[in-house]
C-alpha cells in the first residue's frame, strides 16, 4: 500500500523523500518496483475482464451466479465467491427485478360487494 501510494505521487515529489516520510527504505521501493506480477494477481486481472465481458453482454442484469455458470460454460474454473468478489471489487451490480402491483381481488372485492 505504502509503495503503491509513493509510485502515485512520485511525479509530484521526490522518492526519496516520499522514502522517508513513510518509514520505508527506497531500496525496498526500487525492489518493489522490479518484481513481476504474481501468477494469482495475472489470473485475477483475466478473470475480472472475462467478468466485465459477460456483464456487459448481458446488458448489466446478470449477477454473480449467471455469470459462474457462464465462466464454467467456457471451460474457466473458478469459484463462485470469487466471481462475487471480483464483481464487488469492480463495482459490478446485478439489475434486480421488480414485480407489479397487483390488484387486490378475493375478498376485500368480496366485502365491497356485500355492502
Amino acid at each position: 500500500m505504502r509503495y503503491a501510494f509513493i509510485q502515485d505521487n512520485q511525479h509530484i515529489w521526490p522518492v526519496r523523500r516520499l522514502c522517508s516520510t513513510l518509514d520505508v527504505h527506497h531500496s525496498g521501493y526500487y525492489a518493489w518496483l522490479k518484481q513481476p506480477t504474481s501468477k494469482t494477481a495475472k489470473k485475477r486481472q483475466q478473470l475480472s475482464g472475462l467478468i466485465k465481458q459477460f456483464w456487459l453482454e448481458s446488458g448489466g442484469v446478470y449477477g454473480y451466479r449467471k455469470i459462474h455458470c457462464d465462466l464454467k460454460d467456457i471451460g474457466e474454473s473458478c469459484g463462485i465467491n470469487r466471481v462475487y468478489r471480483l464483481m464487488k471489487t469492480n463495482g459490478l451490480k446485478s439489475q434486480r427485478g421488480y414485480r407489479k402491483p397487483r390488484a387486490h381481488t378475493g375478498i376485500h372485492q368480496l366485502l365491497l360487494q356485500i355492502l
